[in-house]
């Protein structure tokens, strides 16, 4: 894949981010409610946070893309998050799934295929290990975190995607994005991202911003998270071995990013399967 296809993908996103300032509507975890609150605002995009299941489908109606993030669960969440996929779909809306930890309990295995059963998903996002468990195969998951998995990351992507006819991100030192043809890969990014609480869901924001003007949702997804993974490149730069530091740089390096420097630093690949 050539410099010039690529480009066009971040050039189409971010063009309709700086015209439109596309609402995303998150349902997501407590955690990292005000990180990825901030994250959306730096992309240029406006976030809401609403859960109560009284007021999710009216919310979705007026966003652009919807983010459905499973990280902190319980019942009335769980139900506000099928209300407000649902709605979205009704309007194609695109939802975005982050399965926070799925294979480290049942209810949050549970949870997260029960979402993909009833809500047309545009993405999944996940590690390794959580988006080895939706596809199937054996994985040990130690909290949130990915520990082990025992598939090639290419091929669970490609399978996972063809199955759920979505696109599915795994993320790590290589971000693995399928639509279930094809397979990118994204190798931007640095060691740092996993000193930060809540990086894998800023991740996901970003995907729902550049998904916010439409399909290909494979060109959305992969150019979100090399636009994330230059971002942290640029916050390392600066912050040196510390995180605090590297947390406040990382939201001025999103804010800040423009064409020319992901042009010359987005290292995105088509894989051969």
């Amino acid at each position: 894949m050539g410099e010039k296809d690529y480009m066009e993908w971040f050039k189409k996103r971010l063009e309709y981010i700086k015209e439109n300032k596309p609402l995303v509507h998150h349902i997501t975890n407590f955690v990292v409610m005000n990180e990825t609150a901030n994250v959306t605002l730096c992309v240029g995009a406006l976030p809401v946070m609403a859960h109560a299941r009284e007021e999710v489908e009216e919310m979705v109606s007026l966003a652009s893309a919807l983010v459905i993030n499973i990280g902190t669960l319980y019942p009335e969440m769980v139900e506000s998050m099928l209300l407000a996929g649902k709605e979205a779909n009704r309007r194609r809306i695109p939802v975005i799934l982050d399965p926070v930890g799925a294979g480290a309990t049942k209810y949050r295995t549970e949870t997260a295929m029960n979402i993909l059963h009833q809500v047309n998903v545009a993405v999944v996002r996940g590690n390794a290990g959580e988006v080895s468990t939706l596809a199937g195969y054996q994985a040990e998951v130690r909290g949130v975190e990915s520990i082990t998995h025992g598939e090639d990351m290419d091929r669970v992507s490609l399978e996972l995607a063809a199955r759920l006819g979505c696109v599915t991100a795994i993320t790590g030192p290589v971000d693995y994005v399928s639509d279930g043809e094809r397979v990118v890969t994204v190798h931007n990014g640095d060691a740092l991202l996993g000193k930060v609480t809540g990086t894998g869901c800023m991740a996901t924001t970003v995907i729902a911003c550049f998904c916010a003007s439409g399909e290909p949702y494979l060109e959305a997804t992969a150019a979100g998270l090399s636009y994330f993974g230059v971002a942290g490149e640029l916050a390392a730069e600066k912050a040196g071995p510390h995180p605090g530091s590297f947390h406040v740089q990382l939201y001025d390096a999103l804010h800040s990013l423009d064409l020319d420097t992901l042009s010359s630093r987005a290292r995105i690949n088509l894989e051969t399967i």
